[in-house]
């Protein structure tokens, strides 16, 4: 009999088809997993594509789980505050969190004072898929492409503002790295969250934002922002060259996203939860619903995950250190 069928031969009530024998944290010996509640920490605002991803993935393991799993949205320090919360939290498998390239890859690289160690202090469940950036622009990049934007900002070195979610996140890195590649100078200017830097793209605030299209896509296509250039081919934006492809070479990097847990998170529940992932999102309409938001699926174990956080976070300190950013206290 299959999840779906149970859950609705109990009338909605809580299913809970699978209990350990032993003692989880206080769970106590033979009470199933889930028996309650579980809450998600997407460590961004609402609004951001980041946070759109979680709630889409959370509902669909709901529906798997059979007890609501209720995102809470801790945003600050590039993602750093909430992960920190998801650190803490007793391993019992009832708070989990969204990971990213930001909150774990990058953030040793910008913070000598990381109050987690972003492989040991958390489970590894699953990545969830990749994006790639795409550099957005509004009225006050004063430009139509690529060409004419890095045009336009070899005029006014060190004033072309840009707009990122903060100094210590991936973006951020990679921005630099665009500057670099492109020899131009911008100024940062930081918000909160992705979300609060549209608008301000939109009526001049800011001129320009390496973005990931989950969250600014729609308002690509809408003509409501320019995308100049994408650093893979998007599905999504397939009017959008590559940096590649317009003279900015080896401009390729891609952003991703992942659960996680606390350390100590019993092998059993990591398992579960990455399996009923998986079947949501390796299947047509699961699939489908990641692409939309030019996420590609990429549903992994819990051992090959934190294989590839640790890998990323060597290769972003090679970048920092080549860019000659330095952690701050």
């Amino acid at each position: 009999m299959t999840v779906k069928s149970r859950r609705v031969l109990l009338g909605g009530a809580l299913v809970a088809p699978l209990a350990f024998p032993e003692i989880v944290s206080g769970v106590a010996r033979g009470q199933a997993w889930p028996a309650r509640p579980i809450r998600c920490i997407v460590p961004l605002p609402p609004g951001g594509g980041t946070d759109t991803i979680a709630r889409r993935a959370m509902q669909r393991l709901s529906e798997t789980l059979g007890v609501p799993v209720v995102v809470e949205n801790r945003a600050g320090a590039g993602g750093t505050l909430g992960s920190d919360v998801v650190a803490k939290a007793e391993p019992d498998g009832y708070t989990i969190g969204i990971a990213t390239a930001s909150s774990h890859s990058a953030a040793p690289v910008f913070r000598k004072d990381l109050p987690y160690d972003p492989v040991k202090s958390f489970t590894a469940i699953t990545m969830l898929g990749t994006t790639p950036y795409i550099l957005i622009g509004g009225p006050a990049s004063g430009a139509s492409d690529l060409a004419g934007f890095i045009a336009a900002a070899k005029t006014k070195p060190g004033k072309m503002s840009c707009a990122s979610v903060g100094v210590s996140t991936l973006g951020y890195l990679l921005t630099k790295q665009f500057e670099l590649l492109a020899g131009i100078e911008m100024v940062d200017v930081p918000y909160k969250g992705s979300a609060l830097a549209y608008p301000e793209l939109m009526n001049g605030t800011v001129a320009v934002m390496l973005d990931n299209p989950s969250g600014s896509a729609g308002l690509v296509r809408e003509g409501r922002l320019t995308g100049f250039a994408v650093t893979r081919p998007s599905p999504v934006l397939p009017n959008v060259p590559t940096f590649d492809s317009v003279g900015v070479k080896g401009f390729d990097a891609v952003f991703w996203y992942g659960v996680v847990a606390p350390a100590g998170l019993p092998s059993e529940i990591a398992d579960r939860i990455q399996k009923a992932l998986a079947e949501s999102f390796l299947t047509g309409q699961g699939r489908e619903s990641l692409r939309a938001m030019d996420v590609e699926p990429v549903i992994s174990t819990p051992t090959v995950f934190a294989a590839a956080m640790a890998n990323q976070t060597l290769e972003l300190q090679a970048l920092a250190d080549r860019l000659g950013i330095k952690p701050t206290e």
